[in-house]
């Protein structure tokens, strides 16, 4: 291997590599659910349960996200919501709006 083979090589030049340190800085869909989650929480300040869908976009991600707005006793009465959380490639948000608010334990209309 000569010099210039190293410097290349070295620097992330060799197009496998690049393209590798590229997709390493695109979360994937584990790493945007938990941005999405994060985000979401600070800013409403209410506690996420869990993710319930994760899609990728032509720019991003769109995370359903779902959040726990009033706690009651018993549990199965207290309100919860789904928001859908937009990220960017980065996995930084773009725009949250919540669709859904529900009673815990029930179903969806079929």
């Amino acid at each position: 291997m000569d010099m210039a083979e190293r410097e290349r090589r070295a620097s992330g030049a060799e197009t496998g590599r690049g393209r590798t340190r590229e997709r390493e800085r695109e979360p994937g869909p584990e790493q945007a659910a938990g941005h999405a989650c994060e985000r979401l929480a600070a800013l409403i300040t209410h506690p996420t349960e869990g993710v319930s869908a994760v899609r990728r976009t032509e720019d991003g991600w769109r995370v359903s996200v779902d959040v726990l707005e009033v706690e009651r006793i018993p549990d199965t009465t207290s309100l919860l919501a789904t928001y859908e959380v937009d990220l960017d490639q980065r996995g930084e948000l773009r725009e949250y709006r919540r669709v859904r608010r529900y009673r815990r334990g029930a179903s969806d209309d079929c």
